[in-house]
């Protein structure tokens, strides 16, 4: 079988691993020369802990164990099973810990409660104002900006598969024939459209009520820290964002200790992750509301730099980089992605929102087992 496969972010890579995994030949377009969406803006998390239960824990899981594997064959994706830590700082996140290390799904996921001491044996650079941390060892971590090429060379080395970036698909043919904004006509057995947060144009066209939206996030990475961040850490507002956490204690804490101004009106967490040269990437942000602006705003990078400094209990290196990111996400947040045929041999596949770097491996095999690859 002959598998066409648009987009070249980590879902549609994952899809054209699934296609030549299962002895398929893929041609993969992309409009850009490499992915530079979502998909290199984020934080390479594996991100299980958080994942509401049902379907979408059981997506994460299932990615988790692949990525592995993935990355045991590709080392260019640096996976790392480091786990992560969310650092509790009052008697309210605590409380939320608490629960939810009782809770029936605890082992799954891998947590475990510590106290201070506990928590800096874990990750000695954590030498801030903290009463202990939620662990999640199932968390895990790869590099996103080396992802998609480590794939890709993967991929290419069996024969099998043809890269054609600067390609931007402009008709879909029948069933499963595109052409792109060169004029070439590319003729397949199956379509696998992964556009990420590209919704407009052709996918207006072809699922015009798409039911997606796109949120906006903010973002920065530092120069090299001079030791090793051992796992990846989040601060308690990470309790407001992620499903696995509700409850009565986390009622208790949003009642008692509101989020300062500046994070609530980002709806902002503090995520940080250290890459393979040392640096730190760290956030984030959320803005729903189109237009979207196109500045990144000081106030957050000020919030973000004051919690990580405090949880460090030194100060941040240099800021190296800051970037804005879109991604597409379902309407309905209990779903983990959209995937429709629109037509004979043609599947549409996106908004897995803040999930897709978690999940693109589990969501990429449904679809492989839907479309009968």
């Amino acid at each position: 079988m002959r598998v066409i496969v648009v987009g070249a972010g980590v879902l549609g890579t994952m899809h054209a691993w699934q296609a030549v995994e299962r002895g398929h030949e893929v041609v993969h377009l992309e409009r850009e020369a490499e992915a530079r969406g979502a998909s290199v803006r984020n934080f390479g998390l594996i991100w299980v802990g958080g994942r509401a239960s049902g379907e979408e824990l059981a997506t994460a899981q299932r990615a988790r164990d692949l990525w592995q594997r993935i990355g045991e064959r590709v080392p260019g994706l640096h996976f790392r099973a480091n786990g992560s830590l969310t650092a509790l700082r009052t008697e309210a996140e605590l409380a939320v810990a608490e629960e939810v290390v009782k809770g029936e799904e605890a082992a799954e996921r891998g947590y475990r409660l510590l106290d201070a001491a506990e928590t800096r044996a874990v990750n000695p650079a954590l030498r801030g104002s903290h009463l202990g941390a939620l662990h999640c060892t199932r968390d895990a971590a790869v590099e996103p900006r080396a992802a998609q090429p480590a794939l890709r060379a993967a991929l290419e080395a069996t024969g099998r598969y043809t890269f054609l970036p600067g390609r931007e698909v402009r008709e879909v043919i029948g069933s499963s024939a595109l052409r792109d904004d060169h004029g070439r006509v590319h003729r397949g057995d199956l379509v696998l459209l992964c556009t990420g947060a590209w919704t407009g144009g052709l996918v207006r066209e072809l699922a015009p009520e798409l039911p997606v939206r796109r949120v906006r996030l903010q973002m920065m990475q530092t120069d090299p820290l001079d030791e090793p961040l051992t796992t990846s850490v989040a601060d308690g507002d990470s309790f407001r964002y992620y499903p696995a956490y509700a409850g009565a204690a986390l009622d208790a804490l949003r009642a008692a200790q509101p989020q300062t101004e500046t994070a609530a009106e980002h709806r902002m967490q503090l995520l940080v992750v250290q890459r393979v040269d040392g640096g730190l990437t760290i956030g984030d942000t959320h803005e729903y509301e189109q237009p979207f602006g196109f500045d990144t705003v000081e106030e957050p990078y000020e919030h973000l730099t004051a919690v990580a400094e405090d949880l460090l209990g030194r100060p941040l290196p240099r800021i190296r980089r800051r970037w804005a990111g879109v991604y597409a996400q379902c309407l309905d947040t209990t779903r983990v992605v959209h995937r429709e045929r629109i037509r004979d041999g043609v599947w549409l596949v996106t908004g897995p929102g803040g999930r897709g770097m978690t999940c693109s491996p589990a969501i990429a095999e449904t679809t492989a087992d839907l479309a009968e690859l």
